[in-house]
């Protein structure tokens, strides 16, 4: 049984709702980490255009996929004791001039990906060895390059020197790393968003976690026919050199231009105040200011709107609250599958 408003929804339990979750970041594993206590049954499926830190790193070192998105959602569906996750986390604080800073599951995931000679079938061994409760799908089976146009026309390549112009960007798209062939996903990635009941994009970078995943053209596509209900989950603070001053109307609007149509079924918006006292600009100098509410502007792009006390402030630092984000993402879930039942 699951709630729309006033009105109770049932759903004959037959299977565990599908929820394919499509992004990269931090806030990524937030919202795995609590689907996971759900009675669900989640892909993740994750950005491969990653060019900063271990990532980044071991990327140009050995031309591989950028492992680091990849481990910290293996770690979020994983079944091992805390001990082993904590282990396959630790990051190198030596002097070394390659080990430095390299987190050991980015170097297991480098390693797996030599072995098996591509990402896809690498990150489902290494799922099977870390008992992933679920699904974790590199986005492409390749490196892609996120490459952007900003409003004054300029044209630059790379996620970390996208976001260091610090401009107002226009649009983004991806391509080859290896290659001029042109981005793909693979069939299980595509065959995941065919079957789900929901398609959860964020949260995330807009401009850097998100699209470059719709930006693949067999992906955008898939996500363009899925039946699922299609859902958004809007940052909870603006990004410096990505979407500063964005409302939360602008956040679904940049998606919905990039795919061609409105595409956004329901978007998750914070309506909670957030103390800013508490933050410490250390920590948080790529933020600039909370996402600013514009409901008129959301109802515009076809969308509906659910806003709740989303965040979980605590220790100077602003994240989404998992346990609600997730309870919401199950009920549209649910009322997705009984809509199939009609």
């Amino acid at each position: 049984m699951a709630y729309e408003g006033s009105k109770i929804i049932r759903v004959t339990k037959s299977r565990r709702p599908k929820i394919v979750v499509i992004g990269g970041g931090t806030g990524l594993p937030v919202v795995l980490n609590a689907l996971k206590d759900q009675d669900a049954e989640i892909t993740a499926i994750v950005t491969v255009s990653d060019d900063g830190g271990s990532s980044g790193s071991i990327r140009n070192f050995i031309n591989v996929v950028p492992p680091g998105d990849i481990r910290n959602v293996l770690v979020s569906l994983s079944e091992l004791s805390q001990e082993e996750k904590n282990i396959f986390q630790y990051r190198f604080d030596s002097s070394d001039s390659f080990f430095s800073g390299h987190a050991i599951g980015n170097l297991i995931i480098a390693a797996l990906n030599e072995m098996y000679g591509n990402i896809f079938d690498a990150v489902q061994s290494l799922s099977r060895m870390m008992r992933v409760d679920g699904h974790v799908f590199p986005a492409s089976n390749e490196p892609l390059t996120l490459n952007a146009e900003f409003v004054d026309g300029s044209i630059q390549a790379g996620e970390k020197e996208i976001t260091n112009m610090d401009k107002r960007i226009k649009r983004v798209w991806v391509t080859n790393s290896n290659s001029k062939e042109e981005p793909e996903a693979v069939e299980p990635v595509l065959n995941s968003i065919a079957q789900a009941d929901a398609v959860v994009l964020g949260p995330g970078s807009l401009f850097t976690s998100i699209l470059p995943n719709l930006m693949i053209p067999n992906l955008g596509q898939a996500v363009r026919q899925t039946k699922a209900e299609v859902i958004y989950i809007c940052n909870i603070m603006t990004q410096l050199g990505e979407t500063d001053h964005f409302s939360d109307c602008d956040h679904v609007a940049v998606i919905n231009n990039h795919l061609g149509g409105h595409y956004i079924d329901t978007t998750l918006v914070n309506g909670a105040e957030i103390d800013m006292s508490k933050f410490d600009p250390n920590d948080y100098d790529a933020y600039i200011e909370p996402v600013k509410n514009d409901f008129t502007g959301l109802r515009l792009q076809g969308c509906r709107v659910i806003t709740d006390d989303f965040i979980d402030q605590h220790s100077g630092l602003v994240f989404h609250d998992g346990q609600k984000v997730a309870k919401e993402i199950i009920n549209r879930a649910f009322a997705a599958m009984s809509r199939r039942k009609e």
